[in-house]
């Protein structure tokens, strides 16, 4: 019985994973790389089959798989996610009044700026050659 429960736990947290993944494609500030690196993370130990659907998406499998087999970001992927992620920190950062959720917000987007940017930069084979 314990198995069936992790199964529905993991199964279950990866469904939540990808729905916020899915919302972060519309809302700026909810990220959308880590809920599906944890949906994936979650299916891998929850259902193959739901793990092979999202590897298989049509719109974020190959990114999904290109970063599980560390071959990297492409360059028009960090450099859309950069722009777009401090277009919004900025605005962000404009709007609140407290200097101190300022800074925070400051760093966080210091942080993942330096994670995007130390992953690897996929080339495409156009770009090879």
């Amino acid at each position: 019985m314990r198995k069936a429960t992790a199964k529905l736990f993991f199964n279950t947290v990866g469904i939540l994973a990808v729905a916020l993944g899915v919302i972060g494609i519309f809302l700026p500030l909810v990220p959308t790389t880590p809920f599906l690196l944890l949906a994936s993370a979650c299916f891998m130990r929850g259902s193959e089959r739901l793990h092979r659907w999202l590897l298989n998406n049509k719109m974020f499998g190959e990114y999904i798989r290109n970063i599980e087999e560390n071959r990297g970001i492409p360059l028009r992927g960090k450099i859309y996610a950069l722009v777009l992620m401090w277009v919004s920190m900025a605005t962000s950062i404009y709007i609140v009044k407290y200097v101190a959720l300022k800074v925070m917000l400051a760093f966080i987007g210091i942080g993942v700026s330096v994670w995007i940017l130390r992953m690897k930069t996929l080339r495409t084979e156009r770009s090879a050659r």
